[in-house]
């Protein structure tokens, strides 16, 4: 059957929705994030304080460069569209309301006439002597009275903020025993081995920030109009806490710029660390100008099975999970695809999690202490929950359990095979199913982004099922998958319709868990053959196109051994140039295969995949991955792999 090539692949991108336009607006404003102003022998978290010298110089620097200070009010008004910021904008914070910050910064800000924000935590102003701070207690002098926030508030210098009344601390998160943060974390209970639920978690926020809000306002005569969020962390549930309660503007510690259409209550800041020097600030600040991204950091990617981690025996799963952890360590990865889903007997389907969840079995409750473990023990930037969309096995008893994909029987025998059992997305039992899946998973833990398993596909027989016929007629289109094959026209845009659905379905599970985590990325696996052969979407219900346009990432699988590739040499280079020619090289993972699933599990020997990392950073590529890692083989060897990945920086890479 022949196809048109020409008119699919242009009427594909002109379906595909826009980049997000925030990638193309300038930056309006710089926000800085201060904790204590002392010298390090002084301070009390010495890598968060800047000397009291370096303060005076920062601020200088930006006066005498152009900067210009801006006031909440200022902000306030330019997102009310009373006034415009000024150009090369500043927001000045200070987080935690330490002394040193009175003492130091607070006459230069004076002097200067410099507008600021102090964040503080209310509840450790109420105490008499001493303040229980990272688990450790410090003199209540150490931190600011009510008196000098008073005195800095009447001036009308300085806005005082929220950074909560007890949320800045950290409570048990899971069964083993994590400590996470209080804002965003379901406590976990060990005594009747339950989580809070979300009623109780609302109530706690509630209950928390209206509690600081209310001292803020009795003891400086006015309710705070910002939070820092306790630890960056924030969500759907404090973020409306807080903006009932009068607060509109929230302060985070993401990455990026803060353009016109950055949330207020989302602005990103600066963290200003004891040694960061002038051109270091310079640097940060241009970095955010720039609107840089995690696009334009190289990302060096291991992709983890947990089943392989998995042990009925807690003790030797402990010791897998130190295995891994030491591996992470030694391969110099700074990005992870970590699996949430289960799947025991290999078949490619899941049917169980690794999170408490309503709709499938939950096989152990390891995501959270997993993903907690490695964001926080290695250097690992960015850690993504790996989850299929349509690929579930719900428990027969659940009413969606037989809304499947099915597949018309084909007059050919070498067409494609997707191999495993998926749910119908035209199925509202179904879908309702997975996004039920996707919200406990989003409750579960920490992490940054979403992996789109590869079974985000249709291959050009399926979907045969009633609810997938009910949609083809909604579109216009026969209600047979037999009458549409009959047709190269029908085919098309039956072909692209499909893509959007399956786009649309993965960006709305995506949206569900943004709710929880507002600074996710999404990535998606995407098949090879995709890239190389625009028949191949046709095939797969996949286009690259559509795909670089709708996710942060595209993972494509660089497997020449699974695509039997007779000249591995020309393989890559075609899978980068196709990338290259759509400028997509910052927006594509080149993941590749360290097993020969075709050759009785053969292991890729790690020299070669370490040649091939090299090979692709030679032909232009940003990113760069494999899958699987065994760790039990450990395989590939890490010193060898993070040779390779060093060949690319670590570091943001202007445009």
């Amino acid at each position: 059957m022949t196809m048109r090539l020409l008119p699919l692949c242009a009427l594909l991108a002109l379906l595909a929705s826009p980049a997000r336009a925030a990638a193309d607006e300038a930056a309006e404003l710089t926000v800085l994030s201060y904790h204590e102003v002392a010298d390090a022998a002084q301070a009390r978290v010495p890598s968060y304080a800047v000397t009291p010298t370096n303060f005076v110089r920062q601020m200088d620097w930006l006066r005498n460069h152009g900067y210009r200070f801006v006031a909440v009010d200022d902000v306030l008004a330019a997102r009310a569209g009373k006034r415009p910021l000024p150009p090369k904008a500043v927001l000045v914070t200070f987080d935690d309301g330490y002394q040193s910050v009175y003492e130091h910064a607070w006459p230069v800000l004076k002097l200067f006439r410099i507008p600021a924000v102090m964040n503080v935590v209310a509840g450790w102003l109420e105490e008499k002597e001493k303040v229980h701070f990272d688990g450790r207690d410090l003199p209540r002098r150490d931190f600011m009275s009510w008196a000098a926030l008073r005195e800095m508030a009447e001036s009308g210098l300085v806005e005082i903020g929220s950074h909560s009344f007890d949320l800045h601390r950290g409570l048990q998160g899971n069964p083993q025993g994590n400590v996470e943060p209080a804002g965003t974390v379901r406590r976990y209970d060990p005594a009747t081995r339950r989580y809070e639920d979300e009623a109780a978690y609302r109530k706690r926020i509630q209950s928390d920030l209206e509690r600081g809000s209310a001292l803020i306002r009795r003891h400086t005569g006015r309710a705070p109009r910002v939070i820092a969020w306790p630890y960056g962390r924030y969500n759907t549930i404090t973020r409306e806490v807080a903006q009932r309660l009068g607060m509109p503007i929230g302060l985070t510690l993401e990455d990026g710029a803060n353009v016109r259409d950055t949330p207020l209550w989302g602005l990103r800041r600066i963290l200003v660390e004891s040694g960061m020097r002038l051109w270091d600030l310079e640097r940060e600040i241009a970095t955010r100008e720039q609107n840089l991204s995690d696009n334009d950091r190289p990302q060096k990617t291991m992709h983890v099975d947990l089943d392989y981690l998995y042990d009925p025996d807690p003790a030797q799963q402990d010791r897998n999970l130190g295995h891994l952890l030491d591996r992470i360590e030694k391969m110099g990865v700074n990005t992870v695809y970590l699996q949430a889903f289960s799947d025991p007997d290999g078949n490619g389907s899941a049917n169980a999690v690794y999170f408490p969840c309503r709709r499938v079995p939950m096989r152990a409750d390891l995501f959270n202490r997993v993903a907690w473990q490695i964001r926080t023990r290695t250097a690992v930037r960015r850690l993504y929950a790996w989850m299929p969309a349509l690929a579930w096995e719900l428990p027969a008893s659940d009413p969606a359990a037989g809304d499947r994909v099915t597949a018309v029987a084909g007059d050919r025998t070498d067409r494609v095979n997707m191999g495993y059992l998926r749910l119908s997305p035209f199925s509202a039992r179904a879908r309702q199913a997975v996004r039920e899946i996707y919200e406990d998973l989003a409750r579960s833990a920490r992490f940054d982004g979403l992996l789109f398993h590869d079974d985000l596909t249709l291959s050009d027989y399926e979907d045969a099922s009633p609810a997938a016929l009910a949609a083809y007629r909604a579109w216009g289109l026969p209600g047979s998958v037999e009458e549409i094959r009959k047709s190269d026209d029908l085919l098309g845009r039956w072909t692209i319709l499909k893509i959007n659905a399956l786009d649309d379905f993965a960006l709305e599970l995506a949206a569900i868990v943004r709710a929880e985590h507002p600074a996710l990325k999404t990535a998606r696996n995407l098949y090879a053959q995709v890239a190389l052969n625009p028949k191949a979407e046709v095939w797969y219900s996949q286009s690259l196109d559509n795909s670089v346009a709708r996710y942060d990432f595209t993972a494509v699988m660089a497997m020449p051994y699974m695509e039997k590739a007779r000249d591995h040499a020309a393989f890559f280079h075609d899978l980068v140039r196709a990338a290259d020619d759509r400028g997509a090289l910052r927006k594509v993972v080149f993941e590749l295969q360290a097993v020969d699933w075709r050759e009785d599990n053969r292991l890729i020997p790690t020299e070669e995949l370490a040649d091939r990392i090299r090979d692709l950073y030679r032909l232009g590529a940003t990113h760069v991955g494999y899958y699987p890692d065994a760790l039990f083989r450990d395989h590939p060897v890490p010193g060898v792999m993070k040779a390779a990945f060093d060949a690319a920086p670590n570091a943001v890479q202007a445009r």
